[in-house]
C-alpha cells in the first residue's frame, strides 16, 4: 500500500486573544519559500505574521482522512529570540511591562521585534 504525504505551512499572526493562522500548502519545507509566502498575507485587522511552522499530512490508500505525521520547530521573522533573563539583566525600564506577561506563561523565551514582544510557544 502507498502512502501519500503533503506537505504545509502554517502562519502565525497577532490575533485578540490567540494567534490567527493561516495553512497553505507547499511543495518542500523550504524556509526562503514560506518567508515570500508570510508577505503575502494579511490577516484580521491588517495583522501580518510573525513566524511559522512547517507539517506534513499523511494517509494511506485506504484511509479517509489524513493525519500529522510531523512537524518542525517555529520559525520567527524578522524577530531576535531573548530568554526572560536576558531581558532583565538588560534593566530597560521599557521592558518592565513585558516581564509579568512572560512570568504568566512559560517564562522561557520572547520574540522581540521592532517595538513590541511577542510571547509565543515552540522552539526556532
Amino acid at each position: 500500500m502507498s502512502r501519500i504525504e503533503k506537505h504545509f505551512v502554517t502562519f502565525y499572526s497577532p490575533g485578540t486573544f490567540v494567534a490567527e493562522t493561516t495553512e497553505k500548502p507547499i511543495d518542500s519545507w523550504d524556509i526562503e519559500t514560506a518567508k515570500k509566502m508570510a508577505a503575502k498575507i494579511t490577516e484580521r485587522h491588517g495583522a501580518h505574521p510573525y513566524g511559522f511552522r512547517f507539517s506534513t499530512r499523511s494517509r494511506k490508500d485506504d484511509e479517509l482522512d489524513s493525519k500529522v505525521t510531523k512537524t518542525s520547530g517555529r520559525y520567527y521573522l524578522n524577530c531576535k529570540v531573548v530568554t526572560l533573563a536576558e531581558i532583565k539583566n538588560r534593566k530597560d525600564p521599557k521592558d518592565s511591562r513585558w516581564c509579568p506577561n512572560l512570568l504568566f506563561g512559560d517564562g522561557k523565551q520572547s520574540k522581540k521585534g521592532e517595538n513590541r514582544v511577542n510571547r509565543h510557544g515552540g522552539s526556532i
